[in-house]
């Protein structure tokens, strides 16, 4: 019989339990006493990225058309008897789904029935329903989903840079697809990539806030039956260390210029950042951009941003960047004072106030975080998916040296891994 294993965050007292059940999934439960909600997350390792992929450790490549992750989550919530939504309102939880570049997610907070929201949760996601009819209705609903879409600046922007960095790999290409890749699913290639990614072997589950580890215990093994031990390998893109194109503009109606300004983090292996590595980017973000920082206290002054500046270290399997973006009335001018900031750095060095400063912001984040069940349960998928022990980051933060930050600067944030996307207002 499979044992619970308890995992102790030494620096907060924060204690987890992890358990790999015999159907293959792996189980994180954060109970949190004297909480009254709960937060469940049941995930796959499979998002919009995952354009193409090896069954079996193979030699062939299966390729399938850009979007078909989300189309699936979508899906997913129909069977022949109704939908999941339907089912969750009858014992009040409040249920939502995501697909990202990584991963697909189905989630669910509640208050009570804990037992029996979890049990509609592994049910539904356990029983594909799809049907030529259903799949060309949906069709419709995403193709006009994706041209919503398009009219969204923040998210033109966001795309706009991601292709401007990226070359070859699949993170350039929008989550939701396009309307000529949607076109292209069938039902067949939704149950193939179902059983291809929807393996319990390849998935998580994670419960957060007022549940106790043997309640979840109690429904796993009510609901869950043993997978096969199939296995599923990402292709790893060739993407070289430099971005595609050092700036990009589109004009949409905008009150004021949105600009992002990324740096491409090259990570030719497929992998994922280390706790410790993690720590490092966040905290030289900080020192760089951060609110705290002379860059953004100088850049206020001469008005040339705003309160929607912000900055953040962007990763995923095979991808990262450093992203810096907000309104500006002159987005170059920005990139331009962030670039020079980076070579100031470089040439003077980090102080060790800023250091303590930047450092300390980060580990209070990150504490703080722990009150919230929801970011608790996304945190704890996060860290499984990216090969991290639970809430590793709050150790790696704590524990963190100046070395590791200077080194970071020094191998990253480059000019020629750098480019500008800029949305301009219509003339």
């Amino acid at each position: 019989m499979a044992a619970w294993e308890e995992i102790l965050q030494k620096h907060t007292g924060e204690r987890c339990w992890r358990l790999r059940h015999p159907s293959g999934l792996t189980i994180l439960v954060d109970p949190k006493p004297g909480y009254q909600s709960s937060y469940a997350v049941f995930a796959t390792r499979y998002g919009s990225i995952d354009t193409a992929f090896r069954k079996d450790g193979g030699e062939e490549e299966t390729v399938v058309p850009a979007g078909i992750a989300h189309y699936l989550e979508h899906k997913l919530f129909e069977s022949e008897d109704g939908d999941a939504f339907a089912r969750y309102a009858k014992t009040g939880a409040s249920a939502n789904a995501f697909t990202s570049f990584d991963r697909t997610a189905y989630l669910f907070s509640c208050t009570d029935r804990l037992a029996e929201s979890l049990e509609i949760l592994l049910d539904f996601v356990q029983h594909p329903y799809f049907t030529e009819e259903t799949v060309r209705k949906e069709q419709g609903i995403i193709g006009q989903e994706i041209r919503m879409c398009e009219d969204s600046p923040g998210r033109r922007v966001l795309f706009n840079l991601l292709k401007a960095l990226y070359q070859n790999h699949p993170v350039r290409i929008d989550i939701a697809g396009t309307v000529e890749s949607i076109a292209e699913i069938t039902p067949e290639l939704l149950y193939g990539c179902y059983h291809t990614f929807y393996n319990l072997n390849n998935m998580v589950l994670a419960v957060s806030g007022n549940v106790m580890p043997e309640d979840v215990l109690a429904v796993a093994d009510r609901m869950l039956k043993p997978s096969d031990g199939r296995r599923v390998e990402r292709a790893v893109a060739d993407e070289p260390a430099e971005a595609a194109e050092p700036r990009v503009e589109s004009r949409m109606p905008v009150a004021s210029p949105l600009f992002y300004l990324g740096f491409k983090d090259h990570l030719p292996d497929g992998r994922c950042r280390t706790a410790e590595e993690l720590a490092a980017a966040d905290v030289l973000l900080e020192i760089l951009a951060g609110q705290a920082s002379p860059l953004y206290a100088r850049l206020m002054e001469q008005g040339l941003i705003n309160a929607s500046f912000g900055a953040e270290y962007f990763e995923g399997p095979g991808y990262a960047a450093w992203l810096i973006g907000g309104e500006s009335a002159d987005p170059d001018a920005v990139a331009e004072a962030v670039h020079a900031e980076i070579e100031r750095l470089r040439r003077e060095g980090i102080s060790a106030a800023d250091f303590e400063t930047a450092r300390n912001a980060l580990y209070g984040r990150l504490v703080a975080s722990l009150n919230d069940v929801e970011n608790c349960g996304d945190i704890l998928v996060s860290d499984f998916f990216y090969d991290r022990e639970p809430f590793a980051l709050i150790d790696a933060a704590a524990a963190l040296s100046p070395d590791a930050v200077t080194r970071m600067l020094r191998e990253n944030l480059q000019r020629s891994q750098a480019a500008l996307s800029v949305v301009s207002p219509a003339e």
